[in-house]
């Protein structure tokens, strides 16, 4: 193929990437009550999920702090434009997280062709753990860091004549930013393995550089999150965990590179 060719192919490629986008957020834009009223405000509501969740280990444990019955804020929209604004904003990142799995597959269907055959074969199933692994950050962000993260920042007061009311635009790109960036964040096991694969990352240099590795994660934790550590701590810890299981995966693509060699040896 010319170089027009593969501009010709990729552009195809995108347009299905973003029609299946614009798709899941026309579905989400007209479902206004299932992702508003249940999704987007779900963490601002006592009721939700991960409260209730904690509040039965309270029980169990016989410790009334781990129950959350109030959240005191208010949501307002302070600007004319802001609902409105923050219904489209919202429909278009449920569209993306909801045709990422497709998105993902289009843009592989691009790059494959253009690996070597070997390449080819140690790249099955990529579409899959890679959605998976997306799916697990984005379950994550959302039953576990968003409202822990809501419940900190609601709670929390300089002076007790200070009320909080949290606008809109604030709180739905709080929601998004933790959400998308626990789904993207997961992907290091597979980042770390195509990295091994390639030769460019060892177990031994991961093991050596573990500590300057859990700086970097505390300080991607700082800039993805909202200014709270507990939001950060609550991405690091998980970040931390998945850095020791990709030290695993790379170990284990090395022992298999090492006995393909003696085999042909």
């Amino acid at each position: 193929m010319t170089f027009l060719d593969h501009l010709e192919e990729l552009r195809w490629h995108l347009i299905r990437s973003i029609a299946s986008i614009l798709v899941f957020a026309i579905i989400a834009f007209l479902s206004k009550e299932i992702v508003w009223d249940i999704i987007i405000l779900g963490p601002s509501k006592p009721d939700f999920w991960t409260y209730r969740t904690l509040c039965r280990l309270g029980d169990a444990i016989a410790s009334e702090a781990l129950c959350i019955d109030e959240l005191p804020f208010i949501i307002q929209s302070r600007q004319m434009t802001g609902q409105f604004t923050m219904h489209i904003l919202s429909s278009l990142v449920i569209g993306l997280l909801c045709a990422f799995p497709y998105t993902f597959w289009e843009t592989w269907r691009f790059i494959r062709p253009g690996l070597y055959d070997k390449e080819q074969k140690l790249s099955k199933g990529a579409t899959f753990f890679v959605s998976l692994l997306f799916a697990c950050g984005v379950m994550f962000g959302y039953f576990i860091v968003t409202p822990l993260a809501v419940n900190f920042l609601a709670n929390y007061q300089v002076a007790s004549t200070i009320v909080n009311e949290f606008d809109i635009i604030s709180y739905v790109t709080t929601i998004a930013t933790l959400v998308l960036t626990c789904g993207l964040m997961f992907q290091l096991p597979i980042v770390v393995f195509f990295l091994s694969k390639a030769g460019l990352v060892t177990p031994e240099l991961m093991k050596a550089y573990r500590r300057h590795a859990i700086i970097v994660i505390l300080l991607l934790s700082a800039v993805l999150t909202p200014p709270d550590v507990i939001s950060q701590i609550l991405i690091a810890f998980p970040l931390v965990f998945l850095y020791q299981i990709s030290i695993f995966i790379s170990r284990m693509v090395m022992r298999r590179a090492l006995a393909k060699s003696e085999e042909k040896s």
